[in-house]
């Protein structure tokens, strides 16, 4: 029998990989986690929700656990406490780089910290002049908050090793910043933002008027409560209920969306409620409507103000009893679903002059959210460039905005909102092509909103 020595063994066959899992409805921030872990030769595994991230660890626990600040599915506190007690083993961590109580200290905590840090640096980097965001935004200001880690995927990459031992922090650490053991002092210190609890991941900005429209969410969506979005075009209406459906009891049932405005008005009514095989000319056959398709989940009505005072008697007829009747039927059909509606209309002003039923209005407007134009939030701009920027890289090289290019930018009024800005950034990419880098040239407001 041959005797082979350890010494000679691949370090795979010598060691277990080590083995963490993230936990984050953000599946940005559990992206970019996991290739940093990776890069420090982590096995990542990744959860959307606190559930998921429970089983996972009962299939196999890992040897750490990182949590984001916020979980959809359970309360954040609770689940630490319950995961502390069954896996007392496992270094539990939060997105914010604080320590779950009476966790053990595993022996790679630096390095999760450090990833948590170069994570956090891309993803809250405008809260580097969180003191600037009380007074307007200035040029300036915002050449130091975009991050430019871009670059590197056409230069030199940053590295993903841990600093030298013997290396000293050159920026001095905040009086709020917790106490750290000398060990964890060799490490750039991790930014804890209590602004990233409140916001809900689909939404990006950190501007107050952000953070209230989350606010609102979180608070109206475990509820039945039939919730009207208003906001501006491109505002990201569709997003909020997409969001009060995922954190509502609902999540699992169907999101059924239809925009009101975009059906021509003698196709809006089968479509809604459905028909019958023969019911007008065409129908060949019977058909569930969106309405009967949502039933135990959402149901989304886009532009709202839009729908035909005809037909806004009949769904007021449904919104009351609950039953609805198809097309060439004479039978009704009971359906629960619940109902959130968008308008860019200022539906309280249409009720008065009789461009909408004033009774359908205050059954659909039992809780309001507003969505803010991008003016109201310019300070959110860097944030929002480097998310679009970011999510375009994944199907084509990664770029970044040059000085001139973002003064360009923050000059403009957006009156096509978020959209626009998601559709001025794509042209600038494609027209700067080869090049990593968008100039004024390439930034074109042309048709941005069409």
């Amino acid at each position: 029998m041959v005797t082979v020595p350890i010494s000679t063994l691949p370090p795979a066959t010598r060691t277990r990989p080590r083995t963490a899992l993230v936990a984050s409805a953000d599946r940005s921030f559990r992206q970019r986690l996991s290739q940093t872990l990776t890069g420090l030769r982590w096995q990542v595994r990744e959860a959307k929700g606190g559930a998921q991230a429970w089983a996972e660890a009962e299939s196999a626990p890992p040897e750490a656990v990182i949590v984001d600040s916020w979980l959809p599915d359970l309360d954040l506190g609770e689940f630490l406490k319950d995961f502390r007690t069954h896996f007392p083993d496992v270094d539990l961590l939060t997105a914010s780089g604080s320590v779950a109580q009476e966790s053990p200290r595993g022996p790679h905590r630096q390095e999760l910290l450090y990833a948590l840090r170069r994570c956090q640096d891309t993803d809250t980097a405008i809260w580097n002049t969180a003191p600037a965001l009380s007074k307007p935004v200035q040029v300036t200001d915002l050449l130091h908050v975009v991050p430019m880690p871009l670059a590197a995927h056409h230069g030199s990459s940053p590295s993903t090793s841990l600093p030298p031992s013997g290396t000293q922090e050159q920026t001095q650490a905040q009086p709020s910043q917790a106490r750290t053991s000398p060990a964890e002092k060799k490490l750039p210190a991790v930014r804890v933002e209590p602004a990233r609890a409140e916001r809900l991941p689909e939404l990006i900005g950190y501007a107050p008027c952000m953070l209230e429209v989350s606010r609102r969410i979180r608070l109206v969506a475990p509820r039945s409560t039939p919730v009207l979005i208003e906001g501006p075009t491109g505002s990201g209406k569709e997003l909020v209920a997409e969001a009060v459906h995922r954190l509502s009891l609902r999540s699992r049932k169907p999101f059924v969306a239809i925009n009101c405005a975009a059906i021509p008005e003698a196709l809006l009514e089968a479509e809604l409620f459905g028909h019958t095989r023969g019911a007008f000319t065409g129908a060949v056959q019977g058909r569930v409507g969106r309405i009967e398709a949502a039933d135990g989940g959402t149901l989304f009505l886009d532009e709202i103000g839009e729908m035909p005072l005809s037909l806004q008697s009949k769904l007021l007829r449904f919104v009351e009893c609950g039953e609805l009747q198809r097309v060439g039927d004479n039978e009704t059909v009971k359906v629960d679903v619940r109902i959130v509606t968008a308008t860019h209309q200022p539906l309280a002003q249409q009720t008065q002059n009789g461009g909408f039923r004033a009774d359908l209005y205050y059954r659909l407007a039992a809780f309001l959210i507003r969505t803010p134009a991008l003016a109201e939030h310019n300070e959110d701009l860097p944030l929002l460039i480097n998310h679009f920027l970011a999510r375009m890289g994944r199907e084509a090289p990664l770029k970044r905005v040059d000085p001139s290019a973002l003064a360009k930018l923050t000059g403009h009024l957006w009156p096509g909102n978020v959209r626009e800005l998601e559709h001025v950034l794509e042209r600038g990419a494609i027209l700067a092509g080869e090049d990593a880098v968008l100039t004024a040239r390439e930034i074109d407001f042309g048709t941005a909103m069409n």
